[in-house]
């Protein structure tokens, strides 16, 4: 099994005929990414990549069947994206675009705390199971189907520790980057229980970075929930204090937010601390053969 995408997903791409959408959808659907429909409001009626171009979710959705989007919207109508999306009761959702207002995200938030859809980012790299699906921007080949999850704020980091574990031969179950902004759609715990529950699933890797206490949080899930090993690394140790590093939400504000205090209460949760993440692969390596 895997989490969140499958062999059974249909894709549908919100701003398919943009640059960014074109490509990244070639690239999904050259990994085998089932994509059904797109839509850009005015195109409807059109074909894209061979992809029928419908002007709304709600339409693209009853003639298709689209049970997952991904969006490359514009930061200025992402958040009416996302709203769009929920409102025609798409299951999941995710989204790319990097730069919504936050203020936009508070609504969003708060719309979608009555809605069904799950949201992965926004200001995230995608979704990846391996040899099943890749909803999102990662690279297809440098996947392994296998049974370690992985779970990151950072995309460029999901992408050397996926390298690590394959080339170690330790294959994944799935990869989910749910982004670096402040408000993510999804946090660490929610994409830990799906992991949890996934009998797929024989250890996870979280990779964290600072800022916020979503680490912490993480931690407090670990110690009372997990059954299944959790090999962490947290970025950004020699960060100084209030200046933003990459990432909108990696900001330290206070001393929670220090990645010295997300190491210390990982670590007391009982999840193995990786201190490089260069050691990441071979830390996993050594953990699945304890188990």
């Amino acid at each position: 099994m895997s989490i969140l995408v499958d062999e059974n997903t249909r894709l549908l791409v919100q701003g398919i005929t943009g640059s960014e959408g074109s490509f990244h959808t070639q690239r999904c659907m050259e990994y085998g990414t089932r994509v059904v429909a797109g839509v850009t409001p005015g195109k409807g009626g059109s074909q894209h990549l061979a992809v029928p171009v419908f002007n709304s979710v709600e339409k693209a959705v009853s003639e298709t069947g689209a049970n997952a989007s991904l969006m490359f919207v514009p930061p200025a109508f992402a958040a009416d994206g996302i709203l769009e999306a929920a409102e025609a009761g798409m299951p999941l959702l995710v989204c790319i675009t990097e730069g919504i207002p936050v203020l936009d995200m508070v609504k969003v938030h708060r719309y979608l705390r009555d809605k069904s859809t799950r949201l992965i980012g926004p200001n995230c790299p995608g979704v990846v199971s391996p040899g099943k699906c890749k909803a999102g921007i990662m690279v297809g080949e440098i996947h392994l189907p296998g049974n370690v999850g992985v779970v990151s704020r950072s995309g460029t980091l999901t992408y050397d520790v996926v390298s690590q574990l394959t080339g170690l031969g330790i294959g994944q179950s799935t990869c989910v980057g749910i982004g670096g902004d402040a408000l993510p759609g999804s946090t660490f715990v929610d994409i830990l229980e799906l992991f949890e529950a996934d009998p797929n699933t024989e250890a996870v890797i979280l990779i964290g970075e600072i800022g916020g206490t979503m680490e912490q949080e993480a931690a407090d899930f670990i110690g009372r929930r997990m059954t299944k090993p959790v090999i962490a690394f947290v970025a950004g140790t020699t960060a100084p204090h209030g200046k933003r590093m990459g990432h909108a939400g990696a900001i330290i504000t206070g001393t929670a937010s220090k990645a010295s205090e997300k190491v210390k209460a990982l670590a007391e949760a009982g999840a193995t601390v990786a201190r490089n993440p260069a050691e990441i692969g071979l830390t996993t390596r050594k953990v699945l053969e304890s188990l």
